[in-house]
C-alpha cells in the first residue's frame, strides 16, 4: 500500500472524530524508540492538514525529545521513574534476548522473557499512576477538550487517560508478544494453522512440524504467559475508575486498531472491520544524498553499494565476529556504506540489517534484497517472513564466521529479481 493511500486512510479514520469542516485536537500517548518514529509520521500528516496534536511524555523518556523544534506540542509530566531506570530496562531487555539466542522454540526462552516483561510492566504502571494522579495536568487536559486520543497499547495507560477524559481512542500497534493484546483486547482472529505466533520466529509458510511448534507457542501465550502484570493493572484501573474493571476490558473500548504491518511483510490473515493494516508509514520518496555521500556512491561504478546497519548489535559483537564480517565485506566488489537515506538509491544492491520493522519496510519500499541478522523482539519474525517471500537470507547472530556474510550477500545480489 502506498504512503499516499495509507495517509488518506488514516485521515479518514481520524476525521470521523472531528466536527464537519473543522480541524480537530488529538491527544497522544506514545511509546519509545522506533514505535515513536512511525507514530510521528501520522502526527506530522495530521498537523499538515491543520489538526492540533499534543503528546503526553513522562520526564523519564529517552528517545522522544519534547524540546526539539516541531509542530507537535509536548506536555511533559514528572514521574517517579528516572531516565536512567528507563535506559537500564531497555538495555536489560536487549541483553536478555541476546543471551538466549539462537531461538528454536518459544518454550526455551519466554519463561525468561516474562521476568523482564514484569519489570517493564511495573515501570509503566508507575508512569501511569504518575500521570492520572497529577490533578493539575488532568484538569488542563480536560479543559483542552480534545476530540480523540491516539495510543500505543504496548505502553498501557492511554486507554485509562481516554476513559477519564471521556474520549474515543485509536490504537497504533506493531505487535504484542504472542499477539496477546490483539487477541484478548482486540478480538483479532489468529488461526495457528497458518498464522505464525508473534515472537515464534516462524513465517507464514510453515511445515507440519513448524505448525505443531506454532500451536504449542499459541497455547503457552494463551494460558501461561502475561505481557503485563494483569493483577496489578486490573486493581489500579478499578480503583481509579471507581468500578470493577480490567486492563483488557478498558482496552476493548478502542474504536480502531492500526496495525503497523501489511501483506508485503506478512501473509494474508483474518481481520476485523475496526482493524486496518497500515505497514509502511515510514516509507517516503528518497531524498538526494549529501554531495560527499553521492560522490562515494557514484565511485562504486557498476557494482554499486551494500548498506550496513545492525543498530545496537555493533556494541555487543565479539572481536572474532567483527573480524569475520569485516573480512567478508572486504571481499565483495561493492562498496559498503552506513544507512543514510541510501536505500532509495539506484546503486544500492543489498541491505545488511538486524531486521527492525522500520528498516525492513524501507527496503521493501525501495525493492532492496536483505541479509538479515536478527537480534531481539520481532526481528526474527520479520526476517523469517522476508526469507519466506524470497527477498532475504537469514543468518544467526552467534553463528557468524568467515564466509557466512559473504555467501549470503552473493545469494541476494546474484539472485535478485
Amino acid at each position: 500500500m502506498s504512503m499516499k493511500w495509507i495517509s488518506t486512510l488514516l485521515l479518514l479514520q481520524f476525521c470521523s472524530y472531528f466536527h464537519s469542516g473543522s480541524c480537530g485536537k488529538v491527544l497522544v500517548w506514545p511509546m519509545e524508540y522506533s514505535p515513536w518514529l512511525v507514530m510521528k509520521n501520522i502526527l506530522e500528516e495530521l498537523i499538515q492538514r491543520g489538526h492540533e496534536v499534543t503528546v503526553l511524555i513522562p520526564s523519564s523518556f529517552i528517545f522522544v525529545d519534547g524540546s526539539a523544534p516541531s509542530g507537535i506540542k509536548f506536555e511533559t509530566f514528572a514521574t517517579s521513574t528516572s531516565e536512567e531506570q528507563m535506559k537500564n530496562l531497555y538495555n536489560e531487555m536487549i541483553t536478555m534476548w541476546m543471551d538466549i539466542l539462537p531461538i528454536n522454540t518459544c518454550l526455551e526462552y519466554f519463561p525468561v522473557a516474562e521476568n523482564i516483561l514484569m519489570k517493564y510492566s511495573s515501570v509503566w504502571e508507575n508512569v501511569c499512576k504518575d500521570v492520572v494522579s497529577n490533578k493539575k495536568l488532568m484538569s488542563k487536559l480536560q479543559e483542552s477538550k480534545f476530540d480523540v486520543l491516539l495510543a500505543d497499547p504496548i505502553a498501557p495507560c492511554g486507554e485509562l487517560v481516554a476513559e477519564l477524559l471521556k474520549l474515543p481512542f485509536v490504537y497504533s500497534l506493531r505487535f504484542s508478544p504472542g499477539f496477546q493484546v490483539e487477541k484478548v483486547a482486540g478480538g483479532l482472529p489468529l488461526p495457528p494453522s497458518y498464522v505464525p505466533v508473534m515472537l515464534s520466529g516462524l513465517s507464514g509458510q510453515m511445515t507440519f512440524i513448524e505448525r505443531v511448534k506454532n500451536m504449542i507457542c499459541m497455547l503457552y501465550f494463551d494460558f501461561w504467559f502475561e505481557t503485563f502484570n494483569e493483577k496489578n493493572w486490573n486493581k489500579m484501573y478499578s480503583e481509579i475508575l471507581g468500578k470493577p474493571t480490567t486492563l483488557y476490558e478498558t482496552m476493548r473500548k478502542a474504536d480502531m486498531w492500526l496495525i503497523r504491518s501489511y501483506w508485503d511483510m506478512e501473509f494474508p490473515r483474518p481481520t476485523l472491520p475496526n482493524v486496518e493494516f497500515v505497514g509502511g508509514l515510514q516509507c517516503k520518496p528518497p531524498k538526494p544524498l549529501p554531495k560527499e555521500m553521492e560522490n562515494f556512491v557514484q565511485s562504486s561504478g557498476e557494482h554499486g553499494i551494500v548498506l550496513f546497519s545492525l543498530g545496537s548489535m555493533i556494541s555487543t559483537m565479539t572481536e572474532a565476529m567483527a573480524n569475520a564480517i569485516a573480512s567478508d565485506l572486504a571481499q565483495i566488489p561493492q562498496k559498503v556504506g552506513k544507512v543514510l537515506n541510501g536505500k532509495g538509491h539506484p546503486k544500492t544492491r543489498a541491505f545488511i540489517t538486524h531486521g527492525g520493522a522500520s528498516g525492513v519496510y524501507e527496503a521493501i519500499c525501495q525493492g532492496i534484497p536483505m541479509v538479515g541478522i536478527p537480534l531481539f523482539a520481532e526481528q526474527h519474525d520479520n526476517i523469517a517472513q522476508m526469507e519466506a517471500k524470497g527477498v532475504a537470507v537469514k543468518l544467526e547472530f552467534k553463528s557468524i564466521t568467515n564466509k557466512v556474510v559473504l555467501n549470503a550477500l552473493k545469494t541476494v545480489i546474484q539472485n535478485a529479481t
